[in-house]
């Protein structure tokens, strides 16, 4: 009985193995045609059973990352690498990239540390230059309020575009939908492109299907509108006439199609000559001229597993050859889902660079020779998970597609608006106090480029609205004035930010009998005690009085000096006489000439105040005695 039982437990055990292996082969199968959501239920009951492999552990991570489901991706990679911690660089990068769906950034810096040792491509490259890259999107964030919109559903909502009053978005629900026919990858049903009506508060109607003649049995996504709502640009499954197109390795891949509206039916859907059945064109955008298509790609000579790139539009509707937006935007991972807006901003989703987790939308400013450096948009525009295309209006306001914790479906829909900060002020006479009326305010962002202005009203007060949590600097100036600036960050949880700002007059009317030495606000020309020679601190006031003069070479000028009442009459008169002499004479060694200049000394008899002898006063009121006054004779 014990060798039976023996035999019997052999039996039993490659029987067992047998059945796992044709359960890895069927799952397998499933793997390879993009079946995830199938081949994940197979693979899951095999490693629940207890087996383990680095291949399983691979594929059941790669189903979870490619289906867009990072937090359980991050547990099958986990267990990969506690499995062999030496695996192909880009696992390392995938890793990295699902523990931050969890936020788990230090651990996933420390897998993109690892990653740059075993393949320092563009991704790795771009951590290693900005291992703070977290502060710099911290800097960027609280930009925009991010609300979701009721058109969502428990099923994959996304890819909004603006439609003249209304907006055109892809749906996999089922209500509405045109055929009733499950996509594999998904388990959802393919999606259709629906339409809903836009109000001025950016809120939507019910939505309803779009078009029997865009929308097919397969995907449709994506679309883009001409500015006239007569041609359409928009993504659809590799489907013709009815027929499905197949690539070499008999997978269906998707394309971009143009139709036209004509007498309000849509017409003459054709795909895009630039499109191919062997690699997948998607996406579209157009440029703010409609000169120029944008649109994703896997087509060969890329860099990532999909790329950015663009393609001439002529005046007749022809279409130049594609050019790849180059290593400034795409990286080896994916560039997908771009938008222009009005200032020519290129937007993007990618995960290629250093991002809050799993697709990031980046913006980068399009220049006569290129673009600019991407940079993220920062929260809430961006979240651990996927965040993805973005679109809005002239005023900042639009849409974006994301998966992240709290959407209702697959993917959401958020309608988002630009974070409305208010920095106002007065603007003021600085030595007056007086208001300002008509004086240029003036905002420049941290690279010195203008921002806004205005001017101040008849209360001398400005207010400017801005973007939220960025550096700047406000200049006042005004005609006759000195001008003057302020730094400050509009980061003020009220969104408001008070910048008061006082201007120096530097052109003064002057007239017979103007004391220059209130026009320029000198009290007193200072010598050291009982001394007469011209001080450094003193000469400097001089200059000012030098320059009118040189300004004005018909003006003559009194010089008088005045003391206190301490010391005796003789005394002062004396130091007065000299102090005033030894003021003309400075002025006429820096160019002025004699016969325009007279000086006298008058002691203490011309005091301001009650402040006499045997009269008990303060040092300050003593100071108001001591004053040093430059009376214009003639002009």
């Amino acid at each position: 009985m014990k060798t039976i039982y023996i035999i019997l437990s052999i039996i039993g055990f490659s029987f067992s193995v047998w059945s796992q292996n044709a359960q890895i082969a069927e799952a397998d199968k499933k793997y390879n045609k993009y079946s995830y959501v199938d081949a994940i239920e197979i693979y899951e009951k095999v490693a629940e059973k207890g087996y383990e492999s680095p291949e399983l552990f691979q594929k059941l991570g790669n189903a979870y990352y490619f289906n867009s489901n990072l937090l359980t991706a991050a547990k099958w990679y986990g267990k990969l690498f506690e499995l062999n911690p030496e695996q192909e660089p880009e696992y390392y990068f995938r890793y990295a990239q699902a523990l931050k769906a969890s936020e788990e950034y230090e651990k996933s810096d420390a897998y993109m540390a690892k990653f740059y040792e075993k393949s320092p491509d563009s991704r790795a490259k771009l951590y290693a230059e900005n291992k703070d890259y977290l502060k710099d999107i911290e800097i960027h964030s609280g930009k925009f309020t991010v609300t979701p919109t009721d058109i969502n559903s428990e099923f994959s909502d996304f890819g909004t575009a603006f439609f003249g009053d209304k907006i055109v978005y892809s749906s996999s629900r089922k209500e509405g939908a045109l055929y009733k026919k499950i996509n594999p990858w998904t388990e959802q049903n393919y999606r259709d492109l629906y339409v809903v009506e836009k109000d001025n508060a950016y809120k939507l109607s019910s939505p309803v299907n779009f078009s029997n003649v865009i929308n097919t049995k397969y995907n449709e996504s994506t679309p883009v509108f001409s500015k006239d709502g007569k041609t359409i640009y928009f993504t659809r499954n590799n489907f013709n006439s009815g027929r499905k197109g197949k690539a070499d390795d008999k997978s269906t891949l998707i394309k971009i199609y143009k139709a036209s509206l004509i007498d309000g039916n849509w017409t003459n859907v054709k795909e895009l000559p630039f499109c191919s059945d062997d690699y997948s064109t998607a996406h579209p955008a157009l440029s703010f001229d409609e000169k120029t298509l944008y649109f994703v790609s896997d087509m060969p000579g890329g860099f990532g597993s999909s790329d950015l790139y663009k393609v001439n539009i002529d005046g007749n509707g022809n279409f130049g050859k594609p050019e790849n937006l180059g290593k400034t935007i795409n990286t080896e991972s994916k560039e997908t889902f771009p938008f222009l807006d009005d200032d020519n901003n290129l937007y993007f989703a990618s995960d290629g660079y250093p991002g809050l987790g799993g697709l990031d939308i980046y913006k980068a400013k399009i220049t006569a020779t290129g673009y600019e450096k991407p940079m993220n948009m920062g929260k809430p525009i961006n979240s651990p998970l996927d965040d993805f295309c973005i679109i809005m209006d002239k005023e900042h306001k639009g849409y974006l597609s994301s998966n992240r914790i709290g959407s209702v479906g697959y993917d959401d829909i958020y309608s988002f608006t630009k974070c409305n900060y208010i920095v106002e002020g007065f603007i003021t006479d600085v030595k007056t106090g007086e208001i300002l009326i008509d004086a240029t305010v003036e905002i420049f962002d941290e690279n010195r480029k203008k921002v806004t202005e205005t001017k101040s009203n008849a209360l001398g007060k400005y207010s400017l609205a801005i973007e939220c949590r960025e550096n700047y600097t406000i200049r006042a100036s005004k005609k006759d004035y000195e001008s003057a600036e302020k730094m400050f960050v509009s980061e003020n949880v009220d969104n408001l930010s008070i910048v008061n700002l006082a201007l120096d007059r530097n052109v003064f009317l002057v007239e017979t009998g103007t004391d220059l030495a209130k026009v320029f606000d000198i009290s007193l020309i200072y010598f050291d005690l009982d001394k007469w020679n011209i001080r450094p601190d003193a000469a400097k006031d001089l200059e000012k009085i030098i320059a009118v003069m040189k300004q004005n070479p018909d003006m003559k000028v009194d010089i008088r000096s005045h003391t206190d009442s301490r010391q005796t009459h003789k005394y002062n008169e004396t130091l007065s006489n000299r102090r005033a002499k030894a003021t003309m004479d400075f002025m006429i060694k820096n160019g002025i000439d004699k016969s325009r200049l007279t000086a006298k000394g008058y002691g203490e008899t011309e005091l301001v105040n009650e402040c006499k002898d045997n009269v008990p006063c303060s040092e300050a009121q003593h100071q108001k005695n001591r004053r040093s006054e430059f009376i214009i004779l003639k002009m």
